[in-house]
């Protein structure tokens, strides 16, 4: 959530530090990658495609740890990276 009287978060930019931060462990990274269907390539070519972002949030959802654990890391509520999902899925 935001502040009153603030903007919310760019849906892309949160999507993008999440995608960071989901590819900065191997393991995790591996696992988005096979749930997801994305190949490596195809995340290089599409990384800041509202699609692809979108498919990275709901990753993170599906697994409530990572879910905290980003948000966190990014200094934002998980609910701040639900409605970046939302809001790419749009």
């Amino acid at each position: 959530m935001h502040a009153r009287g603030t903007n919310p978060p760019d849906p892309t930019a949160t999507g993008l530090a999440a995608l960071a931060w989901t590819l900065a462990e191997p393991e995790r990274a591996a696992r988005l990658l096979a749930l997801t269907g994305l190949t490596p390539e195809e995340l290089r070519r599409r990384a800041d495609a509202p699609a692809v972002l979108a498919a990275v949030l709901a990753f993170l959802e599906a697994h409530e740890p990572d879910l905290i654990a980003c948000a966190e890391a990014l200094s934002a509520a998980p609910e701040t990276l639900v409605a970046a999902r939302a809001a790419l899925e749009r």
